[in-house]
């Protein structure tokens, strides 16, 4: 298995996992959104690929913080293919980016995960993550 950059070239496969995921998306969109994180040096998108086709990906969101020196880093998606879940390729790109964040100097990580997701929080304790304090939302219109 291989762990590379995500690219705009990325974008079918890409949009077909966040569909698996709920998160129904046209490719069009995802290249645009895969372009501006590449544009952005707090953001990584990081592609595992088997044989030639990407089966997974993480995307990463790097933060400073005001009151404390370091960053952290934040998982604000993690898929792996139906067909590869359980493989540990999900690990393999949380073992990447938490290797990303210690050499950009974070102090943590943080995912947020639905409380609908039960496998995928089940998948985090395993790697280690605890739950934090209450996370509070506001969704805004649309511009």
């Amino acid at each position: 298995m291989l762990i590379r950059e995500g690219v705009v070239t990325d974008a079918q496969i890409l949009a077909q996992l966040l569909g698996d995921l709920d998160y129904p998306n046209q490719p069009e969109a995802i290249a645009e959104r895969v372009a501006k994180m590449a544009a952005n040096p707090d953001s990584r998108l990081l592609v595992a690929e088997i044989e030639g086709n990407a089966v997974g990906f993480i995307s990463l969101h790097f933060i400073p913080q005001i009151a404390l020196a370091g960053e952290f880093c934040r998982i604000s998606y993690l898929c792996v293919s139906d067909l590869y879940r359980g493989s540990g390729i999900g690990q393999k790109l949380v073992d990447e980016a938490e290797r990303l964040a210690a050499e950009r100097g974070c102090d943590r990580m943080e995912v947020h995960s639905h409380t609908r997701r039960v496998r995928a929080h089940q998948f985090y304790a395993r790697a280690g993550y605890g739950e934090s304090p209450k996370y509070l939302l506001k969704k805004l219109p649309p511009r």
